[in-house]
C-alpha cells in the first residue's frame, strides 16, 4: 500500500511515460510502476513528456507536452492542430482495429458477455469531409482579432481558429468564412466566457449531402444583429439562414429563441431512398452516407417479414422507424422532444408512409401505456443517448416482451450493462457489428447489437417481475395531438389504439 502511494504522482508533476494502449474515449494508457496514467494526445508506442492534470487513488490523467519518441504507427497529420481529429496520427486501418477491440472488450469486461458473433467493422465511405453538420465557437485570437473554430482541448475559453475544416465540405467552409468575415467587418465581438458579456457565441453549419443545400444558424447572446445585412452576405453561399438568441451563460446552441431570416424552414436531405426535412435544431446523424449503412444493419438485424409491430424508441425525427416501415406491419415511434415528433410526422407524410405512428413522451413513463394501447411489439429498436438505457427503461422493455431487440449504441460502456441486464431476463446477445464508422479520425463509436429472446419461460417470468416492480400507471386525462395545420391541441384519449395516419401524443406519466 505504501509503495503504491509513493508511485502516485502529484497534480502538476511532469512525467516521462511510454504509452502502450488506447482507452475508450481516446486517451493513451501508460503505467508508472503499475499505476495507470491516462494520457491525452498520445498513441500506443509514443514516449512522451506529460503533465499530470488529475490524480485519483486508482489512476491519474495527464496531458502530453512533448512527444520525445514517436510511435512507429504514427503518420503525418493531414490537419495539424485540429482539435476535432485527435486520431488523425493513426493509420485509418488501425483506428478501425482499436474501435472493434474496445467494443469487444466492453462487452466482455463490463457486461461479462460471451457467445456472440462479432461481425466485420464497416469503414467510412469518406475519411475526410464526411460531416453534414459542424458547430463552431467564436473567440478572440492572440492578436485580438475575432476567430471562429473549436475549443482548445482542456480549455473552456480558448478557441483554436480553423481556416479550412477538413471534416466538412468546401461549401460548408465557405459559408462559415462568409459569416466570420461579415462579423469582423461589422466590428462584432465574441461572447466572453469568463465575464459573460459580448454578442457572438456560435455558428452552426448544416449541409444536405444529397441535395447540396447549406443551412447557417448564428447563435448569439441577447442583443442586436443586422440580420438582413448578414443574409445579403450569405446570398449565393447558403440556402437558408437562422438566428438563435440565448440568454443562458452556458455554451449551448439549442433552447433559445430561433427565427428564420432567409430561405426554407427545413433543410432537405435524402437517406435510404426517403426524403427528410431537417429543422435547424433537430438531431440527424452527422455522416449521411454511413447513416444509410447503419440503418441497413439495423434493418438486417430486425429481420422483418412485413407483418411485425415495431417500436422505435428514442426515435428522434423518425429516420430508423421510417426506414423500417415499408418492411413492417406497423411502426410506433416514441420520443420526448415534441418538435422532433412533429418532424417525424411531416417526414412520414412527405414519403407517403401511412403505417408509422409517432408519439411524444418519455420512454420511461410512456412505454407501458403505448403497449396497452398499441399491443406488444414483435421488435423493439432502441437508439438511446450516450448514457444508455436506465434500469427502469430496460425493465419496461422486458415487460413489453419483444422477440427481438435491435440496440443502436454510441457508447459500448453503456451498451454492455444494458445487454447484460437483458441477458439476465432471458434474452441472448446474438450479433454485434462492432462499428459502423461514422466518425473517422476520432475515438467516437457507433455500433449495432442484436438481442433475441432465448428462454421464453424465463423472459415471460422476467416480464411479470418487471411489471410488478413498476408502479401502476395513473389514468390519463388528455392527449396532446400534433397536426401540421393546427399545431398541438388537446383531445380526450380514445380507448382504441391508433391504427392509421400519424399523430403525436404525449402520454400521461404513470
Amino acid at each position: 500500500m505504501e509503495a503504491a502511494a509513493r508511485t502516485r504522482p502529484e497534480r502538476g508533476q511532469e512525467l516521462e511515460l511510454v504509452v502502450d494502449a488506447l482507452a475508450y474515449g481516446g486517451n493513451g494508457v501508460a503505467r508508472l510502476e503499475g499505476y495507470v496514467v491516462f494520457v491525452s494526445g498520445a498513441v500506443p508506442g509514443d514516449r512522451v513528456r506529460a503533465v499530470v492534470t488529475k490524480r485519483k487513488r486508482a489512476y491519474a490523467e495527464a496531458r502530453t507536452l512533448e512527444v520525445l519518441e514517436p510511435s512507429p504507427e504514427r503518420v503525418e497529420p493531414r490537419a495539424p492542430g485540429h482539435p476535432g481529429t485527435p486520431w488523425q496520427v493513426l493509420p485509418y486501418e488501425r483506428q478501425l482495429e482499436v474501435k472493434a477491440e474496445q467494443i469487444d472488450d466492453a462487452l466482455r469486461r463490463i457486461g461479462h458477455l460471451e457467445g456472440y458473433a462479432l461481425e466485420p467493422i464497416l469503414p467510412s465511405a469518406e475519411q475526410w469531409r464526411y460531416r453534414n453538420k459542424a458547430e463552431y465557437s467564436f473567440g478572440v485570437g492572440e492578436d485580438g482579432v475575432l476567430v471562429c473554430g473549436f475549443h482548445k482541448p482542456g480549455s473552456w475559453e480558448e478557441i483554436v481558429h480553423v481556416e479550412d475544416d477538413l471534416l466538412v465540405s468546401e461549401r460548408a467552409n465557405a459559408a462559415r468564412r462568409a459569416v466570420l468575415e461579415w462579423c469582423r467587418a461589422q466590428g462584432l465581438g465574441a461572447y466572453d466566457r469568463r465575464e459573460h458579456h459580448g454578442l457572438l457565441r456560435n455558428v452552426v453549419i448544416r449541409e444536405g449531402r444529397s441535395t447540396g443545400e447549406v443551412q447557417v444558424r448564428i447563435v448569439t447572446s441577447e442583443g442586436e444583429l443586422q440580420t438582413d445585412a448578414l443574409a445579403a452576405a450569405l446570398d449565393g453561399v447558403a440556402d437558408s439562414f437562422f438566428w438563435t438568441r440565448i440568454a443562458s451563460v452556458a455554451e449551448v446552441t439549442t433552447g433559445g429563441r430561433t427565427e428564420a431570416v432567409m430561405g426554407e424552414n427545413q433543410l432537405r436531405e435524402t437517406l435510404g431512398g426517403l426524403e427528410y426535412g431537417i429543422s435547424p435544431e433537430a438531431f440527424f446523424q452527422t455522416n449521411t452516407e454511413m447513416a444509410e449503412r447503419l440503418y441497413g444493419v439495423a434493418a438486417e438485424y430486425a429481420a422483418l417479414s412485413g407483418w411485425e409491430r415495431v417500436y422505435d424508441l428514442y426515435c428522434g425525427m423518425g429516420t430508423i422507424g421510417l426506414t423500417l416501415a415499408p418492411r413492417a406491419g406497423e411502426v410506433y415511434g416514441l420520443e420526448v422532444v415534441e418538435e422532433a415528433i412533429g418532424d417525424a410526422i411531416a417526414n412520414a407524410r412527405r414519403n407517403e408512409i401511412d403505417n408509422a405512428h409517432f408519439f411524444a413522451g418519455d420512454v420511461r413513463l410512456a412505454l407501458r401505456e403505448l403497449v396497452e394501447r398499441a399491443g406488444r411489439p414483435d421488435v423493439v429498436v432502441v437508439d438511446p443517448p450516450r448514457s444508455g438505457l436506465s434500469q427502469k427503461v430496460v425493465r419496461r422493455v422486458i415487460e413489453a416482451a419483444p422477440k427481438r431487440i435491435v440496440y443502436v449504441s454510441c457508447n459500448p460502456t453503456t451498451l454492455a450493462p444494458n445487454a447484460a441486464q437483458l441477458v439476465e431476463a432471458g434474452y441472448a446477445l446474438r450479433r454485434v457489428t462492432p462499428a459502423v464508422d461514422m466518425f473517422p479520425q476520432t475515438h467516437h463509436i457507433e455500433c449495432v447489437a442484436l438481442i433475441e429472446r432465448a428462454d421464453q419461460m424465463r423472459a415471460a417470468l422476467a416480464s411479470i417481475v418487471a411489471f410488478a416492480l413498476l408502479a401502476p400507471p395513473a389514468a390519463a386525462e388528455d392527449l396532446l395531438v400534433f397536426t401540421k395545420t393546427e399545431g398541438y391541441r388537446h383531445e380526450s384519449i380514445p380507448t382504441a389504439s391508433p391504427r392509421s395516419g400519424c399523430s403525436a401524443r404525449r402520454t400521461a406519466s404513470p
